[in-house]
């Protein structure tokens, strides 16, 4: 009767071990979890916009200056192409920000026990 206990701590152990290994890993997806179709979208969304709104601010600011300070040059397409390098400039900065965030973002040493 004395080796049945020491069976079961034995085994319990294991058990507590093998829980706790899956539970931190179940707890690390959930943090790092697979963004969907829609987190991709809404992204896309984001970095046109980011390019969109300074090149609108551009063109709008150049038709407003060519309506009251006329001039020997149109200030409209040159505007419009400034607001544009300005809005892929800021796209370009923060899409590369957001994958070095990726890239640099350290893994837990979870074990990847396969047996569940």
């Amino acid at each position: 009767m004395n080796n049945k206990p020491k069976i079961i701590v034995k085994n319990a152990s294991k058990f507590v071990e093998q829980v706790g290994t899956k539970a931190a890993r179940k707890l690390k997806a959930r943090r790092n979890a697979t963004p969907g179709i829609w987190f991709g979208l809404g992204m896309m969304g984001l970095i046109g916009w980011s390019v969109v709104v300074p090149t609108l601010l551009g063109a709008l600011l150049g038709a407003w200056l060519d309506k009251h300070h006329p001039g020997p040059h149109p200030w409209t397409l040159a505007l419009l192409v400034a607001g544009l390098s300005i809005g892929c400039l800021n796209a370009w900065l923060w899409v590369d920000k957001q994958d070095k965030a990726m890239r640099d973002n350290p893994d837990d040493n979870l074990r990847d026990d396969s047996d569940d």
